[in-house]
């Protein structure tokens, strides 16, 4: 069996956790003897093929000499129209402006589409830009190339998908590691909201991470329920032998490790470490990750007077992340929304003891991690305590953590994803 398959990042070079599951998700499905032609916008050509030919969007000429770029506008019909119209007009009006916007489209479309496109394969001011010509280098694709079954990852790689598919004529099954509910709370983006709900729509089957994001495809989004499918994520175990870790603080070290956004919870950590410092004061506190809360909790921390004992260490990759959770007593995770979660199962395979939040889809799977509702300081800053106060606690829930983490295989969730790809063959 041959997929191809479509995500946004790949390791080395991650900004999340997507391009992670993602690595961990080809080595699996090779090692279920399925090949995975692995699609990305801007790959650097250090990635690992050992596991999935890497195909790098950067290089593909949108065009097929099968197609001119009117036929292939027909066949994916949704890239015609994408710019806001204009409001509070008559509907003459109105359908003049959408046939006007579809000409100019076709237009800019006919003059790129012998071309190649520099991806940045970053998530910037110009990413709707780049997600549109990803799908015309997604249709290009699978003009070229021959596969079983489309699988895209994240709404980013949805219209790739749908391309590839509507050209081909094969099935589709599109990964959800996370919805718009999950990044924005209610307050979603109508756009990206738009682009998932199309993906899923279009979909022959869709996997979810957690039995909590398949809820939220279902009731949030309408999708019908006998095709969605939770296939629970699991921990890559490479890179973490003959470490050699030297600590150079004599304190114990509680770390949160994500990106430092509202979903991820960070400012609860904060309030909680504070807590913490209250009653236990030979502890540092560590915030390692970037994003758009960082000044503020910087902010928060120089005002509640812990920035002696507290570190912000920017974003960390690869090895720099097995070291910290080396150098961890604790890790805490306090996502406000975590469709699933794979740092917790990284920390606890690393043996450190973790505190999860309840609103996280790892939840689902974890027995020996502590779980508290994200915004009960109280009960997160009470359970940190715990577990640096009471050695017997602590090397409980790390020994009984990682047997735990280590019958979370890539290979099984693998396996369970070939099941799917099967499903939509019959």
């Amino acid at each position: 069996m041959k997929v191809l398959m479509f995500g946004w990042e790949f390791p080395p070079h991650i900004a999340g956790g997507l391009g992670t599951a993602c690595y961990g998700m080809v080595r699996g499905l090779a090692y279920h003897d399925v090949d995975v032609l692995f699609v990305m916008p801007s790959a650097s050509g250090d990635e690992d093929e050992r596991y999935a030919k890497i195909i790098n969007a950067s290089d593909i000429e949108a065009s097929d000499v099968r197609l001119d770029h009117q036929e292939f506008l027909e066949k994916v019909k949704f890239l015609r129209v994408w710019s806001n119209i204009v409001p509070y007009v008559d509907p003459r009006d109105f359908s003049t402006l959408v046939e006007r916007e579809k000409m100019a489209q076709a237009e800019s479309f006919r003059i790129n589409f012998k071309q190649k496109y520099k991806f940045s394969g970053k998530y910037g001011s110009n990413l709707m830009e780049e997600v549109v010509r990803y799908a015309m280098v997604g249709g290009t694709i699978a003009t070229q190339q021959e596969f079983d079954v489309i699988h895209s990852h994240d709404w980013l790689t949805y219209m790739a998908g749908i391309a590839a598919k509507r050209v081909s004529g094969k099935p589709l099954v599109i990964h959800v590691h996370a919805t718009e509910y999950d990044r924005s709370g209610e307050n979603v983006n109508p756009d990206v909201f738009r682009l998932e709900k199309m993906g899923m729509e279009a979909a022959d089957k869709v996997i979810t991470v957690s039995n909590l994001t398949r809820n939220i495809v279902i009731n949030k989004y309408g999708i019908n329920p006998d095709k969605v499918v939770t296939v629970h994520n699991a921990v890559d175990f490479s890179g973490r032998d003959n470490l050699e870790i030297h600590r150079g603080v004599p304190e114990k070290v509680v770390t949160f490790l994500g990106r430092i956004t509202y979903q991820k919870g960070p400012e609860y950590f904060i309030e909680a470490a504070n807590k913490v410092l209250q009653k236990y004061p030979n502890v540092r506190f560590v915030m390692a990750g970037s994003g758009d809360l960082l000044n503020r909790s910087i902010r928060r921390v120089a005002k509640l007077g812990i920035a002696t004992k507290f570190h912000f260490t920017g974003f960390l990759r690869g090895a720099d992340v097995h070291k910290m959770f080396a150098f961890s007593d604790v890790y805490v995770m306090p996502s406000v929304s975590e469709p699933f979660g794979i740092s917790p199962l990284e920390a606890m395979r690393t043996g450190v003891p973790s505190i999860i939040s309840k609103q996280s889809g790892v939840a689902e799977v974890l027995k020996h991690s502590i779980k508290v509702d994200f915004w009960d300081i109280d009960a997160m800053a009470d359970a940190i305590y715990a577990l640096l106060k009471y050695p017997a606690l602590s090397s409980m829930c790390s020994k009984k953590g990682l047997e735990e983490v280590n019958a979370l295989k890539w290979n099984n969730a693998a396996l369970k994803v070939k099941d799917v790809y099967l499903s939509t063959l019959k």
